[in-house]
């Protein structure tokens, strides 16, 4: 190969490398700016999560209970909440807003394929319900969060966990 050829080559090897390189940060400021959900303030935040199976409409059993406070950013749960990928045969459907409600058909989650309502009552307040139908033991599982405070310097206030089981 002359060397002319070979400039020409390392020029464009060069170009596209740089091209490459500047594009890299504008298609993770477009990830970013895709998500179109609910932001919250970063803090101490209690959640209380149940876990419920349901035998009938009217007729249900508790099967967990657990309270978190922890100092946290919920936006970062929310963003990985609204990316949930498709995974084997669940495709995960793009949740649909009305008023404070974010609702999705079905979402891809770790109980398998759910269909989630998460409602924002403020951004230091929010509910999340995820309903799973199928199989033989239908369950619902339900989170109510709230900030309640900045965080502390004191580690022992940074995350505090109790499970009721029953």
């Amino acid at each position: 190969m002359s060397t002319d050829r070979r400039s020409i080559l390392a020029s464009s090897i060069i170009r596209c490398a740089a091209v490459a390189l500047l594009m890299a940060p504008i298609a993770t400021v477009a990830k970013a700016d895709e998500f179109a959900g609910p932001t919250f303030r970063k803090g101490l935040w209690h959640f209380v999560r149940t876990l419920d199976m349901v035998a009938h409409r009217k007729s249900k059993q508790r099967l967990l209970e657990r309270e978190v406070t922890a100092c946290v950013d919920p936006t970062v749960s929310m963003k990985a909440t609204f990316s949930s990928p498709s995974v084997g045969s669940c495709v995960s459907a793009r949740p649909e807003k009305k008023n404070n409600q974010y609702t999705f058909a079905n979402r891809c989650d770790f109980m398998g394929p759910v269909s989630t309502v998460i409602t924002v009552h403020s951004d230091e307040s929010y509910t999340e319900q995820n309903e799973l139908s199928e199989g033989q033991v239908p369950r619902v599982e339900l989170v109510v969060a709230h900030r309640i405070g900045d965080c502390g310097a004191d580690p022992a206030q940074s995350s505090l966990v109790k499970t009721i089981s029953h």
